[in-house]
C-alpha cells in the first residue's frame, strides 16, 4: 500500500528524517509512534502531498484514495447526517447524475453501481459512525453550526471513517473523544476493511486496533510487529543487547590500543601491532544507546491530612437554570484517600459534576457539606488558553513565591518537568504538552487536598503520561479523574463513578465490563435487551463482583499506607539535607591550608562526617525497610 524510501526533510535547518524507510502493507494497521516534536504531523503532510521532501519518495498504490481529518466540520446550516453523507464522494455524485440522466442505459449503470458500492444502507451506516462518537439521531438533525469546534471535529471524523477511503490517515484521533468515543473508535478500527496509520499516544488503543508499530526516532523509521507493549519489550530488548555489544566492543577497542601502544616501537612486534590497527580500523563503532528520559511530574501534596469525609452530598440537584437540573439525587461522598474516575459520555454532566464539587457551581436543591480550609486544584485542557502567552514558566511562578530567592523558584518550576531550556521560553512557544506540564504545576502549586483532572493526557507524549501516572500515585490527596485513557485511569483509580440518567452513581463493574455494555449498546439493533444481558452476566460473574470489594480494599490500604509513605518522604528529606552536609564538608577538606591552620577545624570537620556518614548509613537502612514494606 505504501512505500518511504530513503526519506531526507528538514525545518528551517533542522533535521526530521535522514534516510527513513519503510514499508506498509495492504490492509494493515500501523501505529506511528516517537516524542512530540520529532515529526509525526510532518509525515503526513509528506505522504499526502502537502510537502515536498528534500530527497527520497514515498509511493503510495496507484489509485488507491487517502482519508484524513485535515479539520472541523465546517459551522453550516447543513445538517450531521447530511454532511458525512456528502464524505462519499461517488455516492453523492451517482445520485446527483441519477436524478438528471435521461438515456436510459446510463440510468441502469448509475443504479447497478449504488447497488455495488452499497449506498442504500449509506444513511444507517453514517447515523450508526455519528451515534458510536456521540451524537444521537436527534443531534444528527441539527446543522453544524449548533456545535462547538471539538464536537465539530467529531463530525469531520466521522465523515472520514464513512467514506472508507484505502488508506485511513488518523492524527490523535481521540484527542476530541471522551472515553466512551475512544471505546467505540478503537472496536471500530480493529474491524476497518482497509489500511491504517494513525497517530496516538494511546497505549490501549495501540494495544487493541493495530497490529504493527512504526517508531519514529533518531531520525529514521523503524517497524514492529503487533501492539504497543509488545514493542516496548523488543524495545528494551535491543537497547539492552545494543548496549552489552557496545560494551563489549569497547573492551576489546580497548586490549587493542593497548597491545599497540605497548609494542608498535619494537621490531619483533611491529607486524602483529599493524596487524591490529588495521582491525581496529576496520571496527565500526557500536553506537551508544540512546534513550531520551521525561522529566518527572511532582504534585506538591497537602501539608495537613483531613478528616474524612472531604466532601459530602445528600440529596444534591445541580444545573444552570433554576429549575431545570442537570444533575439529581446525589448522594455521595469523597474522602481525602479516594481516587475516583468518572464515566459517561459527554453531555451527561461529568463537567457539571466537576464543577460543582471544586465549587464552580452552587446546588440548586439538597445539601452538599465541605470540609473546612479545604484545597481544591481544577485542571481542564480549556484553561491552557489562560496562560499568559508572552511570560515564561519562570515569571508564571515569580507571583508565587515573591520573597524566594531565585534558584528556588527556578527549582520548583523544574518540579513541574520544564527543564532549564524550557523555563525561560514564552508560553506561547511552548509545545501543548509543555503548557499542560505548566497548568498542571500552577493548579496543585499549594499542595491541594483534592485534585480534579479533566482529561489531562491530551497533547502529552506516552512518556509524559507515564511520568503523570506516577505523579498521581505518589501524590497523597484525593483524585477525580476524566479521562477517555483508559491506561491513566486503570493505573491511578480505586472506584470508578458513572453519570448518566442525570445523576451519578459508583459503578461497580471494571473498565472492560463498561467497555462490553458501551458496544452492546451501540452496535445492537436491539440495544436494550443486549445492554440487560451483559448486566446479567456482570452480576453472574465473581470477577465483577469482587470488583467493587478489591477498590474498597486497595482505598483502605492506600489509607493504611499514608503515616509510612509520610515517613519514606521525611526519611528522602533527611538523607538530601545529610549528603549536601557532606558535600559541603567536603569541599572545606579538600583545602590544603585547612590542616595547617586550622588543625583542631579539620579534626572536627573529619569527626563530623564518620558522624554524618554513620547516619546517613542508618536512614538509608530504615529507608530500604520502609520502601520495601510499601512495595509489599
Amino acid at each position: 500500500m505504501l512505500h518511504i524510501n530513503n526519506l531526507t526533510y528538514r525545518v528551517a535547518g533542522r533535521i526530521l528524517f535522514e534516510d527513513a524507510t519503510l514499508v506498509v502493507p495492504e490492509g494493515s494497521k500501523i501505529g506511528l509512534v516517537g516524542r512530540n516534536g520529532t515529526g509525526k504531523t510532518t509525515l503526513f503532510k509528506l505522504l499526502v502531498g502537502e510537502l515536498s521532501p528534500e530527497s527520497g519518495t514515498t509511493t503510495i498504490r496507484k489509485g488507491a484514495r487517502i482519508g484524513q481529518v485535515a479539520q472541523e466540520a465546517p459551522a453550516s446550516d447543513e445538517s450531521l447526517l447530511s454532511f458525512v453523507l456528502k464524505a462519499d464522494l461517488e455516492r453523492a455524485a451517482l445520485l446527483a447524475e441519477a436524478e438528471t440522466a435521461t438515456d436510459p442505459h446510463r440510468i441502469a449503470d448509475i443504479h447497478l453501481r449504488l447497488t455495488d458500492i452499497d449506498a442504500h444502507s449509506a444513511e444507517s451506516r453514517a447515523a450508526t459512525i455519528l451515534h458510536g462518537l456521540g451524537f444521537d439521531t436527534a443531534a444528527q438533525q441539527r446543522p453544524t453550526k449548533d456545535f462547538s469546534g471539538g464536537w465539530r471535529m467529531r463530525v469531520a471524523l466521522a465523515a472520514i471513517l464513512f467514506s472508507e477511503p484505502d488508506l485511513l490517515l488518523l492524527d490523535e484521533p481521540t484527542n476530541y473523544l471522551d472515553l466512551e468515543g475512544a471505546l467505540w473508535l478503537e472496536n471500530y478500527i480493529d474491524r476497518y476493511p482497509y489500511t491504517v496509520m494513525m497517530i496516538s499516544h494511546d497505549r490501549d488503543l495501540l494495544n487493541k486496533a493495530v497490529n504493527h508499530i512504526a517508531h519514529l526516532d533518531q531520525l529514521k523509521l523503524t517497524s514492529y510487529r503487533g501492539g504497543y507493549d509488545n514493542f516496548e519489550r523488543t524495545r528494551r530488548e535491543q537497547l539492552e543487547l545494543q548496549q552489552k555489544m557496545r560494551s563489549k566492543q569497547l573492551d576489546q577497542r580497548k586490549h587493542l590500543e593497548s597491545f599497540i601502544n605497548r609494542f608498535k616501537a619494537k621490531a619483533t612486534k611491529a607486524k602483529q601491532a599493524q596487524s591490529r590497527v588495521k582491525a581496529l580500523e576496520k571496527m565500526k563503532p557500536i553506537a551508544a544507546m540512546v534513550e531520551d528520559h521525561i522529566k518527572p511530574l511532582t504534585f506538591p501534596n497537602p501539608e495537613k491530612l483531613m478528616a474524612p469525609p472531604l466532601i459530602r452530598m445528600e440529596n444534591a440537584s445541580v444545573g444552570y437554570e433554576p429549575g431545570k437540573p442537570v444533575l439529581r439525587n446525589l448522594d455521595l461522598r469523597i474522602d481525602p484517600d479516594d481516587r475516583l474516575a468518572l464515566l459517561g459520555a459527554n453531555g451527561n454532566g461529568k463537567s457539571t459534576f466537576a464543577k460543582l464539587i471544586s465549587n464552580r457551581l452552587d446546588i440548586d436543591d439538597g445539601h452538599i457539606f465541605r470540609a473546612g480550609k479545604l484545597k481544591i486544584a481544577f485542571f481542564a485542557q480549556h484553561q491552557l488558553d489562560e496562560l499568559r502567552p508572552d511570560q515564561n514558566a519562570f515569571e508564571h511562578v515569580r507571583p508565587l513565591m515573591p520573597n524566594a530567592p531565585e534558584s528556588r523558584v527556578r527549582a520548583r518550576v523544574a518540579q513541574m518537568g520544564l527543564g532549564t531550556d524550557k523555563m525561560d521560553i514564552a508560553a506561547k512557544k511552548l509545545s501543548g504538552g509543555e503548557k499542560a506540564r505548566l497548568l498542571l504545576g500552577l493548579a496543585t502549586f499549594d499542595g491541594p487536598h483534592l485534585l480534579i483532572l479533566d482529561e489531562p493526557t491530551n497533547h502529552l507524549d506516552i512518556d509524559s503520561r507515564e511520568a503523570l501516572v506516577h505523579a498521581i500515585n505518589d501524590y497523597e490527596g484525593a483524585v477525580v479523574l476524566i479521562s477517555h485513557d483508559r491506561h491513566l485511569i486503570e493505573a491511578c483509580v480505586d472506584q470508578l463513578w458513572i453519570v448518566h440518567d442525570g445523576t451519578c452513581k459508583p459503578y461497580d463493574g471494571d473498565l472492560d465490563d463498561y467497555r462490553r455494555l458501551l458496544l452492546s449498546n451501540n452496535n445492537s439493533p436491539d440495544s436494550t435487551k443486549k445492554a440487560k444481558a451483559v448486566k446479567k452476566e456482570e452480576i453472574a460473574d465473581p470477577e465483577v463482583k469482587q470488583a467493587p470489594e478489591k477498590r474498597r480494599s486497595s482505598a483502605e490500604k492506600r489509607k493504611e499506607q499514608a503515616p509510612l509513605r509520610r515517613k519514606i518522604q521525611i526519611a528522602e528529606r533527611d538523607m538530601i539535607k545529610i549528603r549536601v552536609r557532606i558535600e559541603k564538608i567536603d569541599e572545606m577538606l579538600a583545602n590544603p591550608n585547612l590542616y595547617a591552620r586550622f588543625p583542631e577545624k579539620g579534626a572536627k570537620l573529619s569527626k563530623d562526617r564518620v558522624d554524618l556518614m554513620a547516619l546517613l548509613g542508618k536512614i538509608e537502612e530504615k529507608w530500604l525497610e520502609m520502601s520495601e514494606e510499601v512495595e509489599d
